[in-house]
């Protein structure tokens, strides 16, 4: 195991994934330090998202090594991952929340899953984890009495209320309108600062990508194409780059 892996968070050496006859990762190498925020770039199709789901292993690589806090996690067993998947957190595109539930339900569910089962304990963590995204009185609605906005929010309050050394964000300001797109913005930097959570955040939001990236790495056909600060990013003359920072399909009439 090298030196560097074992300093990160997250690192993932020589990542590969092919499925059926198309390769969505092409040998992708990339590191996560503690306390930092990587926004993960590309157009759709990219593989960006195939390639959030292989660092908690929902996904298995073709070949490569994915490391979580210095651990090789490629080829463990599901019993075997399940403790280190308890330091790492998703929020899911859709949220995923489940809709017969309430909020403060909904938001339990991970203390209960993991056995929990003093109701003063899981009602002071509730209270806590809504209270750090702003959504204090509102335990008892269910999701469809919710915007798109305040599901992200009970979606990344179920996620922290376990604590997790990182959080993976799959597009957090998708479908949402530019005023709530920022509040999610400046929670998820909260989070960060807050809490100390490493983030990995992948979007095709540039604007998201400016307000709460560290570094940036753009993704493209499957390989890095791009890895440094958001600064460097857009002032790249590059016409790949520049094509998807200004919306271009690139295709000349």
């Amino acid at each position: 195991m090298t030196t560097t892996a074992q300093q990160s968070m997250l690192s993932v050496v020589g990542l590969t994934k092919t499925i059926g006859t198309q390769k969505i990762l092409r040998g992708v190498d990339l590191e996560v330090s503690e306390g930092e925020t990587l926004v993960i770039l590309g157009r759709s199709g990219s593989g960006k998202s195939v390639f959030l789901k292989h660092l908690i292993g929902l996904m298995t690589p073709t070949s490569g090594q994915v490391f979580i806090e210095g651990r090789q996690i490629v080829g463990l067993k599901e019993r075997e991952l399940l403790p280190i998947r308890k330091t790492i957190g998703m929020m899911f595109q859709g949220c995923a929340l489940f809709d017969a539930m309430t909020v403060a339900e909904n938001v339990a569910f991970p203390l209960r899953e993991a056995g929990e089962r003093d109701p003063k304990i899981i009602r002071d963590k509730v209270a806590e984890a809504l209270e750090s995204v702003d959504l204090t009185g509102h335990e008892e609605k269910l999701p469809v009495n919710l915007s798109g906005g305040m599901k992200k929010r009970v979606a990344l309050a179920r996620v922290i209320i376990t604590h997790p050394n990182c959080v993976l964000y799959d597009e957090p300001t998708a479908g949402l309108d530019p005023v709530v797109s920022d509040s999610i913005n400046h929670l998820i930097r909260r989070m960060q600062k807050r809490f100390g959570i490493t983030s990995v955040v992948v979007t095709h939001d540039m604007k998201c990508a400016g307000h709460v990236a560290d570094r940036v790495a753009f993704l493209h056909e499957g390989a890095i194409y791009f890895h440094g600060a958001y600064c460097e990013l857009v002032a790249s003359p590059d016409p790949l780059i520049q094509d998807f920072i200004e919306g271009r399909s690139g295709d000349s009439d």
